[in-house]
Formats: structure tokens, sequence, C-alpha cells
């Protein structure tokens, strides 16, 4: 409900933008096509690769693994997986919510999307190069300490 709600809405907006100047409508939706195409050779592999994984591994396998039975090993082994993995936000939620859907557990989903967004080993050495070493490790564990604190306060509300 809410989606078409949103949809309404933006719709709405750009109504309202096109009668007001229909020349920074057209440049608006030019800016779009061409972030979005720019988005796309990223987003299809990501895509990709989330089918295959959601269709090898059953509700099941996804419960044992990241299930609410999985327990702390679930949390740690999310935690894990979100501190390699990189992929974006926009991405990174809708495969929580999937998650979710097929039997993973809250606290595990807050340990991998939080350390998801916040922690980066894949990109530590970019963080190294520009922010020096102390600050890019420095950052990076009190960002694996965060997402600690907030999968704990998860497991307490949640469960």
């Amino acid at each position: 409900m809410s989606t078409y709600i949103f949809y309404g809405l933006v719709s709405i907006l750009f109504i309202a933008s096109w009668l007001k100047d229909k020349n920074k409508s057209k440049k608006a939706i030019k800016i779009a096509w061409n972030a979005f195409k720019k988005l796309m050779p990223s987003m299809i592999p990501i895509m990709i690769g989330i089918g295959i994984i959601l269709a090898i591994l059953s509700p099941e396998a996804v419960s044992a693994i990241l299930g609410e039975k999985s327990g702390l090993i679930g949390v740690i082994l999310g935690i894990f997986i979100g501190s390699v993995a990189f992929m974006p936000g926009f991405v990174a939620f809708p495969l929580g919510a999937t998650l979710l859907q097929h039997g993973a557990g809250y606290p595990q989903i807050a340990g991998f999307v939080s350390s998801l967004m916040a922690v980066g080993f894949v990109s530590l050495g970019l963080e190294i190069k520009y922010f020096g070493k102390r600050a890019a490790l420095i950052r990076n564990f009190t960002a694996l300490l965060a997402s600690t604190i907030f999968v704990a306060i998860i497991w307490r509300v949640m469960l």
C-alpha cells in the first residue's frame, strides 16, 4: 500500500514540476536516466547473484544458517558476511527483507545489513590509501562495534 502512495506522490510532484518548468523537468529525466544507465552494469550482476543464491538456498537452508535458531553463530556469520560483502544499500535492504521472508532471524539480518553498510573490509585498502592506516582501522573497528551493539539491541527488542 505504501508503495502506491509513494508512486502517487512522486507522480503528482513530477506533474507539478512539469507544469512549472518543462525544460528543467526534461533535464531531470535525462539526469535520472543517465544515472540509471550507470547503475545497471553493477546492479544486474548483483541481482543475478542474489537470484542464484536464493534459488540454490532453500528457506530451510537460510533458516539454518541465519535463522533465529542459529543463535550467536548465525549473528556472527551475518556480521562476517556483511563485513566482507560489497553492495549498495538499495540492494542490501531488499535482500535483508527477502532473507527474512526465507526464514532468517531479525538479529542475524540486523548484523548482516548493519555491518554491510558500516564495515568495509573489502574497501580497507582504499581507505588506508586515502585516510591512513590508523584512521581506516579505527573507523572499521568502531563500525564493527556499532554493528554488534545494534544487533544486541535488536536481539533484545525483537526476541
